[in-house]
């Protein structure tokens, strides 16, 4: 075989790979192309449903970090009752577990001292202290603002295995952790910009 049709042949079949990866890779799954995630698509989680949080010590000690469970008392609607409370995209995303189209959330340009709730029920789940920039074009965090105000389950569909966040409260789907983020934790909590509402500290 000739060695410059090989090499073309090669770079060309590479290239298809990589792009017919983009939408599942970017769009859908949070996931950043180039990341280990991405790579593997394996987030060492084990077991079936619901599970014990894969990362249970985000930080050694006080807030953002794990801590003991006070007990979260369980907000309970009927489906309708959340439809009637939620936007139609809220509803798709935290009710759904749809993903919101990337780089679409006003949230990502907020650099403000302040907490992103829960959109449904209010609940604070990250501090503007653990927001980071993570270029996927989602709301980024490092860590929650307490581990028992978010709760974990293993996602497995489209093909691959990933760590779904919820509130602890309401049920709300977040979005997903990834295990390439920035220190002092190394994780990602990749959130969906319509379940969070931002609340600027006074």
């Amino acid at each position: 075989m000739n060695r410059r049709y090989f090499l073309s042949s090669s770079i060309a079949l590479g290239a298809f790979a990589a792009v017919a990866r983009l939408p599942v890779a970017a769009a859908l799954c949070q996931i950043p192309i180039g990341s280990k995630e991405a790579q593997s698509n394996d987030l060492r989680s084990k077991g079936n449903g619901a599970q014990s949080s894969p990362h249970p010590d985000p930080l050694p000690g006080g807030e953002g970090a794990a801590s003991k469970s006070k007990g979260i008392k369980k907000v309970i609607k009927t489906d309708a009752e959340w439809k009637q409370l939620l936007t139609p995209e809220q509803y798709n995303v935290m009710r759904q577990k749809g993903t919101e189209a990337p780089y679409s959330s006003p949230l990502n340009d907020i650099h403000d001292a302040g907490n992103f709730e829960c959109a449904a029920c209010e609940l604070p789940l990250f501090s503007s202290e653990t927001k980071f920039n993570s270029g996927t074009g989602w709301p980024s965090f490092w860590a929650p603002i307490k581990r028992e105000n978010v709760r974990e389950e293993v996602d497995r569909s489209l093909g691959m295995t990933r760590s779904e966040v919820l509130c602890a409260r309401c049920d709300a789907h977040a979005g997903h952790v990834f295990d390439d983020g920035p220190k002092p934790t190394g994780l990602r909590y990749c959130m969906n910009g319509v379940a969070l509402r931002f609340v600027k500290k006074a």
